[in-house]
């Protein structure tokens, strides 16, 4: 059983992208854009695709989250569409969790085997 129910999938075709509209179950205020993403991206199949949530949106006393997403095949044509400051945020988390991930890998090297 999938934690994500969806309540629209949507083909654009006049701005070439697809529209997600989902429910995640049980996630209410603990989900991040960035897990959300991945667990659409693995729920359908996306791999190679960019996929960007636009609005996560939880209800008082209820535990899911509402999502919307947008599917692009063209990373290009998304930051045309898309607000920049999106993607300047998507950048700076990327940034944030390599220096995150780089200190952990560096301990790793440095101890004997």
């Amino acid at each position: 059983m999938s934690m994500i129910e969806t309540l629209s999938d949507v083909n654009n075709s006049f701005l070439s992208r697809r529209e997600i509209v989902c429910n995640i179950k049980g996630l209410a205020g603990k989900l991040k854009k960035s897990e959300a993403v991945d667990m659409v991206t693995k729920e359908f199949n996306l791999d190679g695709k960019t996929v960007i949530a636009i609005n996560l949106k939880n209800q008082t006393g209820r535990i899911n989250t509402f999502g919307t997403f947008y599917v692009y095949d063209d990373e290009d044509l998304a930051k045309k569409q898309v607000n920049p400051v999106i993607f300047e945020r998507l950048e700076k988390k990327k940034k944030k969790d390599a220096e995150a991930d780089a200190p952990a890998e560096e301990v790793k090297a440095d101890a004997p085997a």
